[in-house]
């Protein structure tokens, strides 16, 4: 009986550690991305520390709506969409012809008042005269009644003294009777100066009356001419009006009016856009204890990807945006809930920043804004 050998089992392979599975590329691999992802985030706290950073950021600029400052119906337009304009260019006429009859009658009218204040004229001239002469017959009769005087006060002398001889018999009867008719004639001459006086003193009186009366009419005329020129300077200010033109060079957008057109006071015609242009970046409060004017600031835009801008802050706005809102909230009335607010920070390019980008950079257009406060 044959014995067979006992089985024996094959002993186990010891397994090397997980590290030394690794290969060199895989572990310097792991090594790079670790310093990696260190980096970035050094970097990214680094960018924390020193800069602050909104998208909250929109280029902005001087836009100008040009509305019709008086209605009437469009006879040419002579801006086309995305044109470049100078100020001073004309963008749109109105029809003038019922503005042109306005300052017709406005012209007739102005003339007709001149011409009543020139008659007025004339009236005062001519009541400056009448006054004149009956001052001067006034003169004339308070020097002929002066010596109408003097010539009754003599008779009387002269009567008196043969009164007082004719008592003598010094003097005849007829001698007397001739100083009594000299006193008579010398009475009635002073009475006739008198009453002379008294006319020249009436004729003052009417003359004067005249000449404060064309005065009054003067005064009138005075206010009809100058409620006539006001009248003439306003239809001649909208004959002007007609004529709409660029208050600024700048480039057409938002054009809604056509020939033909009826168009109000007041309406919005077309939009001249300047080509200044700078960026308001809407800041969290909380972001504002380091940001100063004058600070630089990069601006990187969505429309130019991969250019960076170097700017500046040149403000930060006086209050919240909700202040500027056209319905502020009023925190003071129901529920409180609090809302971090943002306040518009202005940041500007300088013009060798922008050279080459003009036309690329509109108002409107998106951006973030890096302000460096260390």
């Amino acid at each position: 009986m044959s014995s067979s050998a006992p089985d024996t089992a094959p002993a186990p392979t010891a397994q090397p550690p997980a590290a030394s599975r690794l290969s060199p590329t895989k572990l310097a691999l792991l090594v790079l991305v670790g310093v990696a992802i260190f980096g970035w985030l050094a970097h990214f706290a680094y960018d924390l520390w020193r800069y602050e950073e909104t998208d909250d950021a929109y280029a902005t600029g001087h836009i100008h709506q040009i509305s019709a400052q008086v209605s009437g119906q469009v006879a040419a337009v002579l801006a086309i969409e995305n044109q470049n304009v100078r100020a001073g260019d004309v963008l749109v006429r109105l029809d003038p012809l019922e503005f042109n009859i306005g300052t017709e009658k406005a012209a007739a009218a102005l003339a007709q008042a001149q011409a009543a204040r020139a008659q007025t004229r004339s009236s005062i001239a001519q009541a400056d005269a009448q006054l004149a002469q009956a001052k001067a017959g006034d003169r004339q009769a308070e020097a002929q009644t002066a010596q109408a005087r003097a010539q009754l006060s003599l008779a009387q002398l002269t009567l008196d003294r043969d009164n007082r001889m004719a008592a003598d018999r010094a003097v005849t009867p007829a001698e007397l009777d001739n100083a009594r008719a000299t006193f008579a004639a010398a009475a009635a001459v002073v009475n006739a100066a008198q009453a002379n006086a008294e006319s020249m003193k009436a004729s003052i009186t009417a003359a004067e009356a005249k000449r404060a009366a064309a005065d009054s009419e003067m005064k009138a005329a005075e206010a009809a001419v100058r409620l006539a020129q006001a009248a003439a300077a306003d239809a001649g200010r909208q004959l002007a009006y007609v004529t709409v033109k660029a208050p600024a060079d700048g480039r057409v957008g938002n054009k809604n009016v056509e020939v033909g057109n009826r168009v109000d006071t007041g309406q919005t015609l077309l939009v001249v856009v300047e080509p200044e242009v700078w960026f308001e970046a809407n800041f969290k409060e909380t972001q504002l204890a380091r940001i100063r004017a004058g600070q630089p600031a990069e601006v990187r835009i969505d429309a130019i990807p991969g250019h960076v801008f170097h700017g500046q802050v040149e403000s930060v706005a006086p209050a919240s945006g909700g202040q500027f809102a056209l319905l502020p909230a009023d925190n003071a009335t129901g529920n409180f809930t609090k809302v971090v607010q943002r306040v518009p920070v202005k940041v500007v390019l300088p013009a060798d920043e922008m050279r080459g980008f003009e036309d690329r950079i509109r108002p409107g257009i998106s951006a973030v804004i890096e302000v460096q406060v260390r």
